[in-house]
């Protein structure tokens, strides 16, 4: 089925990493592309999560060196009161100028229309069509020989008694606050509640975190112990393996009934409340029962090992399919779906090696199986954690906080895991990634050049613990 037949070769519902992935990969296969966007070019990742969030991480990184003070010898700096609402708009035009480069110029330099409304599937299984509602009035009917799914995902509350009625932020609209919040509570201890708590900290603000389990539950627990410690450090207020019960209003101050493990109730104020629980797929209104298209339990866009839905002609690409929301998967999902779509290529995405990192500082970053999910997978692991104070760089940093633990292979020695609680830990982690792929051994991972007073040593420093004690080591030895 070609263009001339449908009006286009691909009709794109959203304009996130996913959809901008396809749609440029289409173009470059002399394919036509539409694409339909009902709020602003660019999703998730430019306009209210990656770029937004990292910027301000790192201003208030920034902050946070300036009050240490004396962490170096004979430096001695000081930060005064956050002029937040120059912050935030530091923030927007950054985010304006990225959204203009990657996203609006690039769609014109490749040659496809981005639509300004709401789309919804029209028609039939067998013959299906896009309505889409335009901004400003007015609707069109966009027919193509294939479709692709790129709604993304939005933030989920869970049911919490009175929290509706109080109202509460999300990690989008924190992020527009015009007033920096003297006091804070952070509802969830994921990646974002983390990122969240520890910048709204850094700023100025008194934070308090609650979470279900302990802090950044999927990760291993002696990150989450280490980070926990520097939270304290920095005076964050930590409530693990409790739950909210009851939320309200008083006097403007939000007011959580919260029940801890042992069955104690407590009760927790600040000026705001941030809800950071996790992300659903967004699938609302797109008329998807029409076209034979089926959804999860979590409103996720059934796929196939190649993205296509139940509807041959009807693909799915990043967080509405319900696979790992990263803006990188969602990126791969477009590139792969324009070649499964357009040369038959019969592409897969292999999660096995997906690494993760959470911005928080230090940072925690991933890759592989943690130590529970290699024994549940039949291993007998052999583990190693290495304490950031013998890696070489964090001593010169003057910051020890943090490890590196890998997960190996107790009968072959292969690595199975890389888990690093360090700054610059995502960079350390991609070195693992190379590890992993190519099924390396902790031996030949000692074995192997490392430039010296890098954060990656660790991961060799690390690896070296397998077979010598590394703390009586000269600093420079191999």
């Amino acid at each position: 089925m070609n263009a001339a037949d449908n009006g286009y070769d691909l009709a794109v519902i959203g304009s996130g990493g996913g959809a901008f992935a396809a749609a440029i990969a289409a173009r470059r296969k002399g394919r036509s592309v539409v694409m339909v966007e009902r709020g602003t070019t660019g999703g998730t990742c430019v306009n209210t999560g990656c770029v937004p969030s990292k910027a301000l991480l790192a201003a208030a990184e920034a902050r946070r060196s300036a009050l240490e003070g004396q962490r170096f010898p004979g430096i001695r700096t000081e930060a005064g009161p956050v002029a937040f609402d120059a912050l935030i708009d530091g923030k927007d035009k950054l985010v304006q100028e990225m959204r203009a480069e990657k996203y609006t110029d690039l769609a014109a330099e490749y040659g496809w229309d981005i639509l300004e409304g709401t789309a919804r599937f029209t028609g039939s299984p067998d013959s299906p069509a896009l309505d889409v509602a335009l901004v400003g009035g007015g609707s069109r009917r966009i027919e193509a020989a294939h479709y692709l799914i790129a709604t993304g995902s939005a933030p989920w509350a869970p049911p919490v008694d009175g929290l509706e009625e109080a109202g509460y932020l999300t990690s989008t609209t924190a992020m527009d606050l015009d007033v920096l919040p003297k006091s804070l509570l952070v509802l969830g201890a994921g990646y974002v509640g983390l990122e969240q708590a520890q910048l709204f900290a850094r700023l100025g603000a008194k934070v308090t975190v609650v979470a279900r389990s302990r802090l950044t539950s999927g990760e291993e627990p002696e990150i989450s112990a280490a980070l926990q410690d520097v939270f304290a450090d920095e005076g964050i207020t930590v409530h693990t393996h409790t739950r909210l019960t009851a939320v309200r209003r008083d006097s403007g101050e939000v007011v959580a009934t919260a029940r801890t493990g042992d069955g104690r109730e407590v009760q927790l104020r600040a000026d705001e409340l941030l809800v950071a629980t996790g992300r659903r797929p967004v699938t609302d209104g797109l008329g998807l029962e029409a076209v034979g298209v089926g959804t999860g339990e979590r409103g996720e866009v059934v796929v196939d090992g190649h993205l296509r839905t139940a509807n041959p002609r009807i693909w799915a690409a990043g967080d509405v399919t319900g696979h790992p929301q990263f803006v990188y998967v969602a990126s791969a999902h477009g590139a792969l779906i324009a070649d499964n779509a357009f040369d038959g290529a019969g592409r897969t995405v292999d999660y096995r090696h997906l690494p993760r990192v959470t911005f928080t500082s230090p940072a925690i970053a991933s890759a592989g199986l943690t130590d529970a999910e290699a024994v549940a997978q039949g291993y007998t692991c052999d583990c190693r954690v290495l304490p950031l104070e013998y890696v070489p760089r964090a001593l010169v940093n003057r910051d020890t906080r943090g490890l590196i633990k890998l997960v190996a292979d107790a009968s072959t020695g292969r690595l199975l895991g890389a888990h690093v609680l360090a700054d610059g830990a995502g960079d350390v982690v991609a070195t693992a990634v190379y590890a992993l792929a190519n099924q390396m051994t902790v031996q030949q991972m000692a074995d192997l050049w490392c430039p010296y007073l890098t954060m990656a040593e660790g991961l060799k420093l690390a690896a070296q613990t397998y077979t010598r004690d590394v703390t009586k080591l000269s600093c420079c030895a191999s």
